[in-house]
């Protein structure tokens, strides 16, 4: 079977070129910095906590479509295995919140905002009471 068959259609020739796209351009290589990490800083720019999270709107019309996971959390506990196979319907657990607490909201499980439940049209929904600033939120994404 020959070498072209194995790797399927692309020859040594394509090879030879995408390996050559991958080395530094001009004086990158004397400066430490290649031509793709240069390219990816423009496409991807750090985030700094201090630098404000201002995001040009076009940019962020990239990832407006993406799904994430939001969770608001009434509170927590531990239990041992012996109390939780022991649970049956009326059962009641404690949890580590008070009553009238604000509940947690979480976006890909970390906090955003707090707030309190409320009932409309006969379902469960969330009044957001206090939003965490969007210098705080990317903060601790970097942790």
């Amino acid at each position: 079977m020959a070498e072209s068959e194995v790797k399927g259609d692309i020859s040594a020739d394509d090879w030879a070129a995408a390996m050559a796209e991958q080395t530094p351009v001009g004086g990158a290589a004397d400066s430490g910095v290649d031509a793709a990490g240069a390219a990816r800083a423009q496409v991807f720019p750090e985030l700094h906590p201090d630098a404000g999270v201002n995001v040009a709107p076009e940019r962020l019309e990239l990832i407006l479509d993406i799904p994430v996971q939001l969770t608001v959390e009434l509170g927590r506990t531990k239990l041992a295995i012996r109390n939780l196979v022991q649970l049956a319907q009326g059962s009641i657990v404690e949890l580590d919140r008070l009553a009238g607490e604000p509940l947690d909201v979480l976006v890909n499980g970390c906090l955003i905002a707090q707030g309190e439940v409320v009932v409309v049209n006969d379902k469960f929904g969330i009044r957001l009471t206090d939003v965490i600033a969007p210098e705080e939120r990317v903060r601790r994404l970097q942790r």
